[in-house]
């Protein structure tokens, strides 16, 4: 037996290393990239270049080297725009949670021949080096990410969220498809206040609406049919709701006096350091429904809490609610409970976006 575990080790090694040479990879062909784009960025924005020459250097690029692939005129128009996005970005300046931006401006070459800040024409110019954080996603992500979303902002919150939760590219792809941008940004002031100790980082946990377009079910169907639909998707509720959940069960039981009650679903949260509690609706939010969910809360609380962890959360998952209504009756409770909405199929993207222009219009008038 210790013979095999000598051998594992070498195993364990050897896949470390194609890993590390993996990413290694992975590196050098982003700053390859990052550095054409720099190239063909400085040429076009200095007029030594027209529109034509990139589908020159395309068409050159394929007669000296056939085998080479990913250098359309396309490609090459993409790795520009790959430098010109996040060249100017000053990444240490950035929240843990990427929510304030703070550009510089453009770090050029500068030499004695450059005290204008213009660039300088050379035949091989030095370009400021691609930030660490890009090298960390596969350029299949940043094709992505650059080809799906719109401001600034938005290309940070995917870029982000992609390597906290190590999406693939097709997880990446469904998250931008389902909004879950204007959603986070929609639903970030709208949760409850509450004392719990990680209280400030619980807007990035929860939001007030999710898309379980997964699903598949076929209407009308019971809070049973959407549990069981949702565990048989674990997978994929898991990427809704975040991959810092760990599902403990279903109808969870637990007992209070001599009765027996069942939670819908349980989940311990890592960062937040608490059970979180799922109960299932198959109607909007009526203001009894937190009475349960309270009751359910204290008994975690009470009988199955460790020491050491924080407050249970309660969120009620409904098919809408009334945000006056929600308000008044969150009003009064004192335990850390959230309300949001649901919804299984994936909600108009444009429609989300017009949506998020208004709110912060809303917030900017406030503030005014």
């Amino acid at each position: 037996m210790e013979i095999q575990q000598h051998f594992e080790e070498v195993r364990r090694l050897i896949r470390q290393g194609q890993r590390k040479a993996l990413q290694a990879a992975y590196s050098e062909q982003l700053t390859a990239y990052w550095q054409i784009g720099a190239y063909v960025h400085y040429r076009l924005q200095n007029a030594e270049w027209g529109e034509k020459t990139i589908d020159e250097l395309a068409r050159w690029l394929k007669k000296k080297e056939p085998t080479l692939k990913g250098f359309s005129r396309r490609s090459l128009y993409r790795m520009r725009e790959f430098y010109q996005n996040w060249h100017e970005l000053d990444w240490n300046a950035l929240q843990k949670d990427g929510s304030v931006i703070v550009p510089t401006p453009s770090t050029q070459l500068q030499n004695n021949d450059n005290q204008h800040n213009k660039f300088v024409s050379t035949v091989s110019p030095q370009f400021k080096e691609i930030p660490h954080v890009l090298s960390l996603l596969p350029w299949s992500h940043h094709i992505e990410i650059l080809g799906k979303t719109k401001s600034l902002e938005e290309k940070i919150f995917y870029t982000l969220l992609s390597i906290k939760e190590k999406y693939t590219v097709r997880e990446l792809r469904r998250q931008i498809d389902a909004g879950l941008y204007e959603r986070q940004k929609l639903s970030s002031s709208r949760l409850i206040n509450t004392p719990h100790p990680n209280a400030a980082i619980i807007p990035q946990v929860f939001r007030d609406k999710y898309i379980f377009e997964f699903l598949d079910l076929q209407e009308p169907y019971s809070e049973t049919d959407l549990q069981k639909a949702l565990v048989k998707k674990l997978k994929q509720f898991l990427l809704e709701i975040g991959r810092d959940f760990s599902f403990i069960g279903e109808e969870y039981r637990i007992q209070v006096g001599s009765q027996d009650f069942f939670l819908d679903l349980l989940f311990f949260h890592r960062e937040l350091q608490c059970l979180v509690v799922f109960e299932l609706k198959t109607a909007a939010f009526q203001p009894e429904f937190l009475g349960k969910l309270n009751f359910y809360l204290e008994a975690l609380d009470r009988e199955v809490k460790k020491p050491h962890e924080n407050p249970s959360i309660g969120v009620l998952l409904c098919t809408s609610n009334d945000k006056e209504v929600v308000e008044f009756a969150l009003s009064r409770s004192i335990s850390p409970t959230l309300i949001a909405e649901y919804e299984t199929k994936l909600l108009n993207k444009d429609l989300l976006r017009q949506l998020l222009r208004e709110w912060t219009g809303n917030i900017a008038d406030a503030a005014a």
